[in-house]
């Protein structure tokens, strides 16, 4: 592979769940945001969101982003223009959220490069009601995800990806061999293993009806665990609610 410090930044980039309490300057929080409006977009559907509020974010890191779709702030722009919108929600909220996962993502390669570690929190969708009141979010704003940010206090290794075989697909989507599926599970499960992830954090998903549990933490890995996530009631089922609730109806004019 090709190296160089922008690669670095994004191999060595891991969630970093403590921090120091050192607030990160103006200049960088400033560096940060506009790196991540420099990001691809689809029509910059993305806003943003921060709370320096120690005490009450998250890890009580210093800096706490909340990354959003924002249609609200388009639709201004449409009205001055003597447009209405036109575009059902669903197709919005998709161009939306790439907008918004690809303004977050500049915006943890930017800080890697400041020194600084970060953490996303895939939860945002889940709560958005709550979130929306907390910053008084005017309908037509979604909070899509939150990120942590600032100096690391701990430095964890980097986790485990699948093989770059079963992730990079040249002209055709594959047939994948048994041996291929079986090897990238043992990649994600040995390594998590190793780094004795699951068993720190005493983190095993609990079974729901009558499975019987057959796991320690001596062969609970990710796969293993990802699958508990999805394949029983793991993720509250309000997120339809949450849309609606931010003024965003799927399927519906």
């Amino acid at each position: 592979m090709h190296d160089n410090p922008v690669i670095q930044a994004m191999l060595r980039r891991k969630s970093i769940r403590r921090y120091t309490s050192e607030m990160p300057s103006d200049e960088t929080i400033q560096t940060v945001a506009r790196a991540g409006q420099q990001a691809p977009f689809a029509s910059q559907l993305g806003s943003l969101l921060l709370s320096r509020n120690q005490k009450k974010n998250r890890f009580k890191a210093p800096l706490m982003f909340t990354i959003c779709v924002d249609v609200y702030r388009w639709e201004l722009i449409m009205e001055r223009l003597n447009w209405e919108m036109y575009s059902d929600d669903l197709p919005l909220l998709v161009l939306g959220m790439q907008d918004a996962a690809l303004m977050a993502e500049n915006m943890v390669i930017a800080a890697e490069s400041l020194g600084m570690g970060s953490c996303f929190l895939g939860d945002a969708p889940f709560k958005a009601t709550k979130i929306a009141a907390e910053y008084k979010l005017p309908k037509r704003v979604f909070p899509m995800v939150q990120l942590t940010m600032g100096y690391p206090a701990e430095d964890p290794p980097p986790r485990p990806r699948y093989p770059l075989e079963f992730t990079l697909f040249e002209d055709r989507y594959p047939d994948f061999s048994e041996a291929l599926i079986q090897r990238s599970m043992a990649v994600m499960d040995q390594g998590y293993m190793a780094q004795d992830y699951y068993r720190a954090k005493k983190l095993m998903i609990p079974l729901e009806g009558d499975r019987l549990e057959t796991y320690t933490f001596d062969t609970y890995g990710w796969c293993e665990h990802i699958s508990r996530k999805w394949g029983q009631p793991y993720f509250p089922d309000v997120i339809y609610e949450q849309f609606e609730d931010c003024g965003f109806k799927i399927g519906k004019k």
